[in-house]
């Protein structure tokens, strides 16, 4: 906790929700008054959870994936949009982030039970219900109609971001003057530190976890981590993480670390994963063509790659 000569302090609270752990601080004058706001933040995020859990069978998600191939399925308007963004990052990224990727097989295991790699056919069979070109909006019925039998769509490569941004702004409403919404590597910031100074986050090196490289302050924005470097295999020394691209079904290579800085977490956490797939180079060269978005990408030699704009504080 820190204190200030103006009574202010940030307060914090740790809970699971998404299945996921989320890291909650806002600053404010006492914890009671901290405590309400934390409350009202974490009911926010587990409304949203409830919209877009395709674990939850009563879910509006659960109910298009029910009725893939079968009826459209009309939806409220905040998932009706948060779709129809959805499908916007994927033409973005040409495919590289696809809500659909929820109708893959799993066929690559990262559980150290694989011993050889999946045939070119079972690689090729795994892909064939994705597509976000199949999902299909019709904005004035406000329905989600699903093309194939056996299509999904999931959240998970968005929704925790996009509820760190709900909740923020949520927050914001209610006059909460700073605090930082972490989910699991998804963090969203607005105002300053109690003392004054930007909130700050450290990044280090994955293959060297002792190591921080730099800090690099944050105003009023997201950055989202994704790291790679616990969860992959290694086949005739080449090493696929469990980041599979949705396109070709073959895991993504030759990147350990990736932080995208955003002004939303939803658009950090969907570029954070399409840098994996798409690659150093034209994930760099894709970031370096959208306004306010910078990245920084760690390779599985330890190298450090950054956009044009990146500025770190060196430790």
């Amino acid at each position: 906790m820190i204190k200030t000569s103006q009574g202010q302090q940030s307060y914090n609270r740790v809970v699971l929700l998404m299945g996921s752990r989320f890291d909650i601080t806002v600053v404010a004058q006492d914890s009671v008054n901290a405590n309400q706001h934390i409350d009202t933040a974490i009911s926010e995020i587990s409304r949203i959870e409830k919209l877009i859990s395709s674990w939850d069978p009563n879910s509006q998600t659960s109910k298009i994936n029910r009725n893939a191939g079968v009826t459209p399925v009309k939806v409220n308007q905040e998932l009706f949009d948060l779709i129809d963004r959805s499908l916007k990052l994927s033409s973005l990224t040409d495919g590289a982030f696809d809500v659909s990727y929820a109708s893959m097989d799993r066929i690559w295991k990262f559980d150290g039970s694989m011993s050889k790699i999946p045939t070119d056919k079972e690689i090729k069979a795994s892909i064939t219900k994705v597509g976000y070109q199949n999902i299909i909006l019709d904005k004035k019925n406000r329905t989600v109609f699903l093309k194939l039998p056996g299509m999904k769509i999931g959240f998970g490569a968005i929704g925790k971001g996009y509820a760190a941004d709900k909740a923020k702004d949520l927050l914001i409403k209610n006059k909460v003057v700073a605090g930082i919404i972490n989910a699991s590597g998804d963090m969203n910031t607005w105002g300053k530190q109690p003392n004054g100074e930007d909130w700050k986050v450290a990044i280090t090196n994955p293959l060297n976890k002792a190591q921080a490289f730099g800090l690099l302050p944050i105003h009023n924005g997201a950055v989202v981590t994704s790291g790679d470097y616990e969860k992959y295999v290694s086949f005739n020394g080449k090493r696929y993480t469990h980041i599979i691209d949705p396109r070709t079904g073959y895991p993504s290579t030759g990147i350990v670390s990736v932080t995208v800085f955003a002004p939303k977490a939803e658009l950090a956490d969907a570029l954070a994963t399409s840098i994996f797939v798409m690659g150093k180079d034209v994930g760099i060269s894709r970031i370096n063509q959208l306004p306010k978005i910078e990245c920084i990408i760690i390779d599985d030699q330890g190298n450090i790659h950054t956009s044009n704009h990146i500025e770190v504080e060196k430790m």
